[in-house]
């Protein structure tokens, strides 16, 4: 399956419908990336949300250095604030994530 890779900013309700995600492949990331089926229907949902079409390669260096960030910012906490649980919510550092 061919994925189209874009930014757009979520607007909230009804930013995708239900009949979007039934039409094609749609993958949030983080940092306004999205992944979105390459047909008709995906294009269409790109312009609808006034997304940026970007390249595979784009999308991911935007998701690396927020993903960095995210580790530095990890690194500079006391260990005492690095501890594995906080109530039910664990807490650890950001991992490195690769887009499909």
């Amino acid at each position: 399956m061919a994925n189209t890779y874009c930014t757009a900013t979520n607007t909230g309700k009804g930013f995708f419908t239900n009949q979007d995600r039934n039409l094609f492949y749609l993958s949030g990331h983080g940092e306004d990336v999205w992944v979105v089926g390459n047909n008709n229907h995906g294009i269409s949902w790109i312009n609808r949300v006034n997304g940026t079409a970007i390249t595979k390669a784009q999308a991911q260096k935007i998701i690396d250095d927020a993903t960095k960030a995210h580790q530095d910012t990890w690194d500079a906490l006391p260990e005492a604030e690095k501890a594995p649980t906080v109530g039910f919510e664990s807490i650890t550092r950001p991992v490195d994530h690769t887009l499909p």
